[in-house]
């Protein structure tokens, strides 16, 4: 960070407009992260409205081509300047966006991608939302997601899908793609993302982005509901630097009596502790293999090795070790996790609606889980969620051993879009065998039906179903040109050792930012 402060302040005061008063162009603007652009609104040395409308000539500059954000709210952003202009809240003026999926704005479509609630709109606040709107971010819109964020690709029927800034071929992953293509295009600093299975941190990869899973609890939810996907899914943000992320998770960090878990706020504070070294010798592991036995690339390989070399360089002790945990049954306790849950929304969809569902009113996904969940038992549903407790205990004297876990953020760099959408044809096929299947066999058809997007993303989940804080940091760059991120994790609690060592590795050479995106050249 302290190489971008110095490029940011240098290009800024480096230039005057007529009148004397700094002046903002797009070109200056992209070299700022969110904590900059607070800091120089503060200081008066630039309007929000300039900094808005920085932002919003990048959104229309770049959207057509990516397809990141699906609703504008341009003119409202510009108006809320005045109305609610303060120069005392941390972050009034700086501009962001929400992603369409459980994150609420008052007044605004909601619509997690489904064509059934394309006329919804939003009649509050989410916590997480007002969180944000208290400390002064300014809203320009909401980003794309994948129909009720259970793909890890976006690419929604209803809206098409987004594209990755780095090569518009490829996708930037899912389910927080339209966010992350949204922060890596330079629309936003950081953009609202969520995290139920590696939301955050496999768009992160594919895109080059700083990406962390906070610990379960950690972040705002509600009001109306205290647990996401039984605590699996957590709200946070995806961000081009470090210094971001630590700052949002101070502002975000929350202890809520309503809310089924809590996690004890850090009083040291995020930012206060990023520049304070690591203790010497760390003991860490790391795998390059895959917990579902699928194929791993040779690029992912050699991005954790360039980690492992560096970490072993700063004096640190790291062994090629993992958990004793079974990747494949955990994967099927989750899609039954998945499989209730969607039943239990399109439940909730057929009451406000009145009327049954079909399978024409959804993408096939989310018809299968719906379809599968109706032959779950409670019994069935509360073994799998045991065996999510299990993982966890296992994970915690694991980390009694090791303080970090190091794996591969994504087994492959991105897909290209539409590689992973099902054919009409295929789509057909699946809706027959899961209506003519027995229970047993329908979680099977689940598995096998997410089994080519699990295979480029078998690393992410484990974190979710255990609640553990975990990153994915930006560090290789594929000879083809894409990024591939590698994942962190560690015991519950502990992001702020995280986000110590992702600033550590951000002051290397190993952090590749936005060098060889195109939309940074």
């Amino acid at each position: 960070m302290l190489i971008i402060n110095y490029l940011n302040i240098t290009c800024y005061n480096s230039r005057k407009s007529i009148d004397g008063v700094n002046d903002l162009n797009r070109k200056e603007y992209l070299q700022l992260d969110a904590v900059e652009i607070a800091s120089l609104i503060k200081k008066k040395e630039v309007s929000a409205k300039e900094v808005v409308t920085a932002a919003i000539e990048q959104m229309e500059e770049a959207n057509p081509a990516l397809n990141a954000v699906i609703h504008e709210r341009k003119d409202r952003a510009l108006a809320e300047l005045d109305h609610l202009a303060s120069y005392d809240l941390p972050f009034y003026g700086v501009p962001m966006l929400l992603k369409d999926l459980s994150q609420n704005l008052e007044g605004e479509p909601s619509t997690s991608a489904s064509r059934l609630l394309t006329k919804n709109i939003a009649k509050h606040d989410d916590n997480f939302v007002k969180k944000l709107r208290d400390a002064g971010f300014s809203f320009l819109g909401r980003t794309n997601s994948p129909e009720f964020g259970l793909k890890n690709i976006t690419e929604p029927e209803v809206y098409g899908p987004t594209r990755n800034p780095w090569n518009t071929a490829h996708s930037p992953g899912g389910s927080s793609g339209g966010a992350a293509a949204a922060v890596a295009s330079g629309m936003v600093p950081v953009a609202g993302a969520s995290d139920g299975g590696g939301s955050i941190r496999i768009p992160a990869s594919f895109t080059g982005l700083f990406g962390l899973k906070p610990t379960r609890g950690r972040t705002p939810i509600g009001p109306g509901y205290g647990r996401s996907w039984q605590g699996a899914a957590v709200h946070f943000v995806l961000s081009r630097t470090v210094r971001d992320s630590a700052a949002l998770l101070d502002l975000l960090q929350v202890v809520q009596p309503e809310a089924a878990f809590q996690t004890p706020l850090f009083t040291e504070g995020y930012q206060n502790v990023l520049a304070k070294p690591l203790s010497k010798p760390l003991k860490i592991a790391y795998t390059t293999k895959s917990p579902v036995g699928t194929p791993v690339s040779e690029e992912a390989e050699k991005a954790v090795r360039k980690l492992v070399k560096w970490l072993e360089g700063e004096g640190h002790i790291v062994e090629e070790q993992e958990p004793a945990i079974d990747g494949i049954r955990l994967m099927n306790n989750y899609y039954i996790m998945n499989s209730g849950e969607m039943n239990a929304t399109i439940r909730q969809l057929e009451k406000s609606l009145g009327r049954t569902l079909t399978a024409d009113d959804m993408e096939i996904e989310s018809w299968l889980l719906h379809v599968a969940g109706q032959s779950v038992t409670a019994a069935e549903y509360s073994e799998s969620l045991a065996e999510w407790d299990l993982a966890a205990e296992q994970m915690a004297y694991f980390h009694r051993t090791y303080d970090f876990f190091i794996t591969p953020a994504t087994a492959f760099p991105a897909p290209k879009v539409g590689e992973l959408t099902h054919t009409k044809e295929r789509q057909m096929e699946l809706r027959y065998q899961i209506k003519e299947a027995s229970k047993d066999e329908q979680i099977q058809i689940i598995y096998d039906m997410f089994l080519p997007s699990l295979t480029y993303t078998p690393f992410t989940q484990l974190a979710n179903l255990t609640g553990q804080p975990a990153i994915s940091v930006p560090i290789h760059i594929t000879a083809d040109g894409l990024p591939l991120g590698v994942q962190v994790m560690t015991q519950n609690g502990d992001e702020h050792r995280l986000l110590q060592l992702a600033a550590q590795i951000e002051q290397t050479d190993l952090w590749i930012g936005m060098k060889q995106n195109p939309y940074f050249q």
